[in-house]
């Protein structure tokens, strides 16, 4: 039997992990249930990610693209003079009001790399990215910091329920800023 090209594969596979981890949680998702869910072959998962850690790790990769496109999106710091507090916050609103599975998604991959080290540092590049692009404003430290207070403020709002509040948010950015300037 002829072997059938099928470039776009490797994608649905990963599209599909990541419906499976959205819908199941990331205990339900094996080579098997990908396979199932991207409508192809058991061998085509295999092939394509030798391990689940593997599939994993380009399921959190696709998946750390929502909040960079949030921030594309923006394009708040380019412009010296914008708050940066209040654009921080606006993109946590963005992000937050935006499709609520996706980001509860990607918290979910992001702190599987608690109890998986091979998504550690795909983990760590997302908070390095952002850092970097917050460097362009601040020091390096208080980028770091700043990231440290999204990742801490958008994670209680998933986990309490509490409704985002951005004035809340910019407050404290705020605060992280000044005592930079001090």
């Amino acid at each position: 039997m002829a072997r059938r090209h099928d470039p776009e594969r490797r994608q649905r596979i990963i599209d599909a992990a990541i419906r499976v981890v959205g819908t199941k949680g990331i205990a339900g998702l094996s080579h098997r249930s990908a396979a199932a869910e991207a409508d192809v072959p058991l061998g085509s998962t295999t092939y394509h990610f030798k391990t689940l850690d593997e599939l994993l790790v380009a399921a959190l990769r696709q998946a750390n693209e929502g909040f960079a496109k949030v921030i594309a999106s923006r394009g708040g710091l380019e412009d010296p003079r914008t708050d940066l507090a209040a654009e921080l916050a606006g993109w946590m609103g963005e992000w937050l009001a935006g499709d609520r599975t996706g980001v509860e998604l990607e918290y979910e991959l992001y702190l599987a790399a608690l109890r998986r080290p091979a998504l550690r540092p795909v983990a760590a590049e997302w908070a390095a990215g952002v850092a970097e692009l917050l460097s362009r404003r601040t020091d390096p430290v208080t980028a770091r910091a700043l990231v440290a207070v999204v990742d801490g403020i958008c994670l209680q709002v998933l986990l309490t329920g509490v409704p985002y509040d951005e004035e809340y948010a910019r407050e404290v950015l705020a605060r992280v800023l000044a005592g930079a300037r001090g």
